[in-house]
């Protein structure tokens, strides 16, 4: 009980030395906790041109909450197998971290195929708990952050899949790939162009690994910093 005590008080510490405001650290568990403490240590890493992008997502969350309307974040890439799996999880999580609330996270390609094994391995380094799939052919993988917490049921899919949201809800295009074949996505009240580096180019290499985990580590810092500003004032002019 002790140890945990001290766990708890070390993540808060470390937020608030980040000032990034008030945190719920009792919806993960304590490796997981470990992980978002050192991610939110390293705001200051974001580059301006990335922050202003972010920013851009949080003022849609902060819109929307400060409505009492749900946030609906669509995640997008082109096979809905890495990048965009890591954007919903790392999403709900920040989103429950932050406490901030009636936000749901989804994801999808413009194509299906599974979302991928390495990807799922770097999550669980990170500390969540993944039960293995009943099916070698994309296979579900069930997700939580925290024992009690509600799980998150993911595979691949089209964006625009019976188990998305079909209006009212903003695209987050995670892949330039994506952002270019889909000019129009069905639906969607809100898009934002938030690309990142697909880890797929290392597989197979003996930085594999060690790339997955460095793009785990790079979504859950920028979601993170989304969600610690969505749950901050609005900037003076926004909404003006």
């Amino acid at each position: 009980m002790f140890q945990r005590l001290l766990a708890i008080l070390g993540v808060l510490a470390t937020v608030a030395a980040a000032g990034a405001g008030p945190v719920h650290p009792k919806v993960m568990n304590e490796k997981l906790q470990r992980y978002v403490a050192a991610r939110v240590g390293e705001f200051d890493d974001i580059p301006k041109r990335r922050r202003e992008q972010l920013q851009e997502l949080a003022a849609y969350i902060r819109s929307n909450v400060k409505l009492n309307q749900p946030a609906r974040l669509t995640f997008i890439c082109t096979h809905n197998s890495r990048r965009s799996q890591l954007c919903q999880i790392w999403a709900a999580t920040s989103a429950a971290y932050y406490g901030v609330g009636r936000v749901e996270a989804f994801s999808g390609g413009t194509d299906v195929t599974a979302f991928n094994s390495r990807a799922v391995a770097a999550l669980r380094r990170a500390g969540f708990s993944i039960d293995d799939p009943k099916t070698a052919q994309n296979p579900r993988y069930r997700v939580r952050y925290h024992d009690d917490a509600p799980e998150l049921e993911c595979f691949s899919k089209v964006y625009h899949d019976a188990s998305n949201p079909k209006s009212d809800f903003c695209a987050v295009m995670t892949c330039s790939q994506a952002d270019k074949l889909c000019p129009l996505v069905r639906g969607a009240s809100a898009r934002i162009s938030l690309p990142f580096d697909d880890p797929k180019a290392f597989d197979g290499t003996p930085e594999e690994a060690s790339k997955y985990d460095e793009r785990c580590q790079q979504i859950a810092r920028e979601l993170l910093f989304v969600f610690s500003t969505a749950q901050s004032p609005a900037p003076r002019g926004e909404g003006e």
